[in-house]
């Protein structure tokens, strides 16, 4: 005799493919089954919160944003599909849902309109290129959104000032001090920074007078990093886990203890970044200074 499904067992089989779709990278043969399922047993929640989630990856939010609620009318204290539906409506610009979102999972978000403003610290976000990924410290000004703190390396396609949409799921660690901080992958570029990036060769310089080089571009409402010992290369299950905890990595050559020095700097007009370059060099006149040049130009704002 052939076997008869109800509606929740049929619902689940066409979850349950959809699932198994995904996992072999048909996303569209995915989709389908999570509305079969959805069509079923629409007051089900978990097909609705499987399609969110991939519109969300693939940067489509207003149907992320229209999964999720459904996810969540269907069940309210689903963390999940809360958690997306405030990405979504933030990368939507849709603040009154942003807000319902994150207040409706537990976190307490100031009351107002439009953008929130909700600084929550200094947070590790991993952001993509056509070349590389790299993690870079940004201010996490509210769940979904953070402004890079660091000059990133040109692989990475993004600058020092970029505001970026960011997932919430914790890909990687990293420490703080003594404190172990969760490592979140950027979705999408929500606002290019006006800051170029530069960078120079410097030799014949101590470390102490790298760092006042860096002090003086941070005074002037720009900043400047030593990517020759800032910048550390991992492999994927380090820098998706915890960098301390897996294997050790080659250290690669040391520098000397005069250099030569790899500076990434971030500035708004390469004026200036030469002249508080030159500024150093007046000061520190044993440094040579070599290949300066711009890597990666600002975004023109309209």
């Amino acid at each position: 005799m052939p076997i008869r499904f109800g509606k929740a067992g049929k619902a689940t089989a066409f979850n349950e493919l959809g699932r198994r779709r995904d996992e072999e990278g048909d996303q569209d043969g995915a989709l389908e089954a999570y509305a079969q399922a959805s069509a079923i047993h629409p007051g089900w929640a978990v097909p609705w919160y499987n399609a969110g989630l991939i519109h969300k990856y693939r940067g489509e939010w207003a149907a992320s944003l229209q999964a999720n609620a459904r996810a969540v009318h269907c069940d309210p204290g689903n963390e999940g599909a809360l958690w997306n539906l405030g990405i979504a409506a933030t990368a939507l610009g849709d603040w009154p849902t942003a807000r319902r979102a994150w207040r409706q999972y537990g976190i307490g978000i100031p009351e107002g309109e439009g953008a929130i403003d909700f600084f929550i610290g200094l947070t590790p976000i991993r952001v993509h290129g056509d070349e590389a990924s790299e993690v870079v410290w940004s201010d996490r000004i509210d769940p979904a959104r953070a402004i890079l703190r660091n000059v990133p390396s040109p692989a990475c396609g993004h600058r020092y000032g970029d505001l970026v949409l960011h997932d919430g799921a914790a890909n990687g660690y990293r420490k703080r001090g003594e404190r172990e901080v969760p490592v979140f992958d950027a979705l999408e570029l929500i606002a290019p920074s006006d800051y170029s990036t530069y960078e120079v060769t410097i030799d014949d310089a101590t470390p102490e007078e790298i760092d006042a080089l860096v002090r003086r571009f941070e005074a002037a409402d720009a900043s400047a990093e030593n990517w020759t010992t800032s910048i550390q290369v991992l492999c994927k299950a380090c820098s998706e886990g915890r960098p301390d905890g897996v294997h050790n990595h080659a250290p690669g050559e040391p520098p000397q203890a005069s250099g030569p020095w790899h500076i990434g700097i971030a500035a708004r007009q390469e004026t200036e970044a030469r002249r508080i370059l030159d500024e150093w060099q007046c000061i520190t006149p044993k440094a040579g200074l070599h290949d300066f040049r711009c890597v990666l130009e600002a975004t023109p704002r309209c």
